[in-house]
């Protein structure tokens, strides 16, 4: 590897220090601060809105600065307030903050000419508080904030105490030397949350001390990650500046390309800076970034520059063991000439065309598992022991079959008689999934389903992304869709969305009763509808959950439902979903001893009817 190094080096470096910047910083004043505070203190009559409750609630209390005083819309549904920012600036992100009478369903919009409108924020089930809303990947440039209301939460008019806008003016194509990447698109394979998204590295500011949590860009936990910036235009590069937070990439590489999908490496460290980068080995609580200023050898032309990580900070923790994060950048400066201010976010999806047709049924009438369709997992094999659950998934007629037309998983007992991937097991039970069989993009996903009953007993269908098993990728980044899991309980079950930033127990979810005294040990239907906009759950055709990509990204993290997921049916024992619940801890984490006796005893199973997939053609 350090004989690669060098020869590149050889061929493309610069130098990359950890001195003072090569070019003025932008001042403090421009970065991170309230735009619309700013405009409603040059200009009062920045501020207009629909009307006010009274005199002492007018629209220019909600950008004061106060956070005792407030605007009070009037008593109307489609009440608005906006401001007027006084230049085109690229909005980063919206902070409202509400008082009791705040907006169940409202809109946030932008506007360049302040009489057409575009939303970037919908809310359709707001519950006030203070609600950050981030614009990446949207491209929202203007010269004017709304926020226009829906629907009141309360009889009274909407009411703020607060409402900030962040964003800076785009950088200009120029014919002298300057930041071309200033308040332009920034993009990244993928990132922690919301807050943290790559829209952050081109927003002119960071630390002085290069360790305090301001806004940047942090990758997930992989060393294989990239962030780029749009220029606008083709453009003549000489200088790339990198303010790093603690968690620096160690090696990397810098590219330009002409249309974001070619990449030519203009630059990478040599193998005796990656050493001594390598060799800066701290604790977080110790560690500081850094700032490599990289003149390139010659200048090089392209519209779009990216960093490209290639291996990871190590930080020294107590445990001891060597500990890593994902790459955290807080500022991607590109120096030249060129560039355009109509860089712009690359359009997101709209909804599909065409109708629903079926392209996977299984209804489970044949002798036994079609195989064709579906794959039989196996602990130790396809899969590890995850979640802390007490089973081990075999292949076996006794845990999965077909009977009477319907797919039964069934859980068995016996203690100590399973040995699977390594470990010891006193239970068994049955998964299957469509991997390879049936991968899919989009669609209406179904399944007529009856569920054991008993603490601990954890039936599921959902659907899992097929780059799990890619460790570039892995979970959570791959996504989950969870369409329903039970843990026991007799009257309700949950859904659930999981993906970088909303994984585990900060996933995106919510739990459904059966209404009219139904359980879950009779026959339901369990179904998503999944488009390139939305996913929304349904049992028994009732909408119990609905997820917007843009309430998702503006809010979360970034949306990774945009690639094939594949189907999974299968029945756990124990864990940390059932546990957080029953807060069982003995004889086995989730699953209490009487649910022990009902699986020795026989018949703890779940059973399907059918499973459905259709989509748009």
């Amino acid at each position: 590897m350090l004989s690669a190094l060098t020869s590149l080096a050889l061929l493309s470096a610069g130098s990359a220090s950890a001195a003072p910047p090569a070019a003025p910083a932008v001042s403090a004043a421009a970065w991170d601060t309230d735009r619309a505070a700013s405009a409603y203190a040059a200009s009062p009559a920045s501020v207009t809105a629909s009307g006010s409750e009274n005199g002492g609630t007018a629209p220019g209390l909600a950008f004061d600065g106060n956070s005792s005083t407030r605007w009070s819309s009037n008593f109307a549904d489609d009440a608005w307030i906006r401001v007027d920012l006084g230049s085109t600036v690229r909005v980063h992100r919206v902070v409202l903050e509400w008082e009791a009478a705040y907006g169940k369903r409202y809109v946030l919009e932008v506007s360049k000419n302040g009489t057409d409108w575009t939303p970037f924020y919908t809310e359709t089930d707001g519950t006030g508080g203070t609600v950050t809303a981030h614009t990446h990947p949207q491209e929202v440039t203007g010269r004017y904030i709304r926020l226009r209301g829906v629907q009141r939460a309360t009889p009274y008019g909407y009411s703020l105490y607060s409402f900030r806008v962040y964003g800076g003016e785009p950088a200009p194509a120029s014919t002298t030397r300057t930041n071309l990447a200033l308040n332009h698109p920034a993009r990244a394979d993928f990132y922690q949350h919301a807050g943290n998204s790559p829209a952050f590295v081109t927003d002119g500011g960071w630390p002085a001390n290069l360790k305090d949590d301001a806004t940047r860009w942090a990758g997930d936990w992989n060393a294989d990650r990239w962030v780029s910036v749009d220029l606008g235009a083709t453009s003549t590069i000489d200088t790339v500046d990198l303010y790093w937070e603690a968690a620096y990439a160690v090696d990397y590489e810098l590219q330009v390309s002409d249309d974001h999908r070619t990449w030519r490496t203009v630059y990478r460290p040599t193998a005796a800076e990656v050493a001594a980068r390598r060799a800066d080995v701290k604790s977080p609580a110790e560690a500081t970034g850094r700032h490599d200023s990289v003149r390139l050898p010659q200048p090089v032309t392209g519209r779009y520059v990216r960093m490209l990580g290639k291996e990871r900070r190590s930080f020294y923790n107590p445990a001891p063991a060597t500990a890593q994060f994902g790459y955290s950048l807080y500022e991607f400066q590109v120096w030249g000439t060129g560039g355009s201010a109509q860089a712009a976010y690359p359009a997101l999806p709209g909804e599909q065309p065409g109708t629903y047709q079926t392209a996977f049924f299984d209804d489970f009438t044949a002798a036994s598992l079609d195989r064709a369709k579906w794959r039989v997992v196996r602990t130790g094999t396809e899969m590890g022991s995850v979640n802390g659950e007490a089973q081990a998934y075999v292949d076996s007629m006794d845990n999965i079959r077909t009977e009477n037309g319907n797919l039964i998983l069934r859980a068995k007992y016996c203690k100590g008689c399973t040995r699977a991937g390594g470990g010891t097991y006193d239970f068994t039970s049955g998964r299957i999934d469509t991997n390879t069989k049936f991968d899919f993009t989009y669609g209406r996903v179904s399944a007529r389903m009856k569920l054991p009953v008993g603490d601990g007993f954890w039936p599921a269908f959902w659907l899992l992304g097929s780059d799990v098993d890619n460790p570039s990728v892995s979970w959570p980044a791959s996504g989950e869709t969870d369409i329903m899991e039970n843990i026991g309980y007799t009257d309700w079950t949950s859904t659930a969305l999981h993906g970088p930033g909303y994984s585990a127990d900060g996933n995106i979810g919510a739990r459904q009763t059966y209404p009219n005294g139904g359980r879950a040990d009779q026959w339901h239907t369990y179904a998503v509808e999944w488009t390139p906009t939305a996913m929304r759950f349904y049992v028994d055709d009732r909408l119990v959950q609905e997820t917007t990509r843009n309430k998702l990204e503006s809010t979360r993290g970034k949306w990774v439902f945009d690639h094939n997921q594949y189907v999974i049916l299968n029945l756990a024992l124990g864990g940390a979903y059932p546990a957080g619940w029953n807060k069982v801890t003995s004889p086995y984490w989730g699953l209490p001893q009487s649910s022990v006796d009902r699986i020795a005893a026989g018949g703890v199973q779940a059973e399907v009817d059918w499973v459905r997939v259709e989509q748009k053609r």
